[in-house]
């Protein structure tokens, strides 16, 4: 599949989403598949600085915040935990009160995390297994964020999230992903044939920009879905951030 999409790439292919299933959303998928999985994703978000780019705007939240109570953050489908953990790190070095919960519908995701926190001793983090799209956020959270997720989704879904995001965030919601573009497919190909040995990372990294948005169509579907002071910028390396306040 990844060797017949990167001839397409060259073509008109990517010029719309193609979303086919990927390994990593089906049932039943083997624990230690899973693990490995986890384990490679947290490398690949070091090396983007996945956190880093959700850092910036909470941070100036936080700066603008007088208020004493620790700000609270909600990462929807936090996967391996390894964002969550990279944002409590920050704080606490930045002198930030911060408290944080991640929360995904997979148990070998949430043990993952709850093992990965544990080992690093970090402790202003916790994570819970919970089904965003079946059930409602959680709340009492001033900012939610969401990494990696939306190009999972139909538009519909994700149209649906974000509404669930902004209408649960008291302050603020920040959602990273990948953006649809020849480069980042390109990159996805590479990245995923030298820098893991994982047969579930090499499928779905080409198949997860396939299926992206482009930074225009995130922010069109945000604007649609009730976020009309989103916006969206592009950032390294072929992703975008999308920033909604509350007005």
């Amino acid at each position: 599949m990844p060797h017949r999409r990167f001839e397409e790439a060259s073509g008109s292919w990517l010029q719309r989403r193609d979303r086919q299933p990927e390994v990593m959303d089906q049932p039943g998928l083997d624990r230690g598949l899973h693990a490995q999985a986890l384990g490679t994703l947290e490398r690949v978000n070091r090396l983007s600085r996945t956190a880093a780019a959700l850092w910036e705007p909470i941070l100036r939240l936080a700066r603008q915040t007088t208020s004493c109570p620790p700000l609270r953050v909600l990462d929807v489908a936090s996967g391996g935990g390894d964002v969550a953990i990279e944002l409590a790190r920050r704080a606490d070095r930045a002198g930030i009160a911060l408290e944080i919960n991640g929360c995904d519908v997979s148990e070998t995701a949430v043990s993952f995390a709850q093992e990965s926190a544990a080992r690093q001793g970090v402790t202003n983090v916790a994570f819970r297994r919970h089904d965003v799209l079946r059930e409602p956020l959680p709340e009492g959270f001033d900012v939610v964020t969401c990494s990696l997720f939306l190009h999972h989704l139909d538009e519909e879904d994700a149209g649906r999230l974000l509404r669930s995001m902004s209408t649960t965030a008291r302050r603020m919601v920040v959602v990273s992903d990948l953006r649809r573009t020849r480069l980042g497919y390109l990159l996805a190909c590479a990245v995923c044939r030298l820098l893991t040995r994982s047969p579930v990372v090499k499928v779905d990294g080409p198949l997860s920009v396939a299926g992206a948005f482009t930074a225009g169509e995130a922010l069109a579907l945000a604007r649609r879905s009730g976020l009309p002071e989103a916006t969206a910028k592009s950032i390294w390396p072929q992703r975008f951030l999308l920033t909604w306040r509350r007005p």
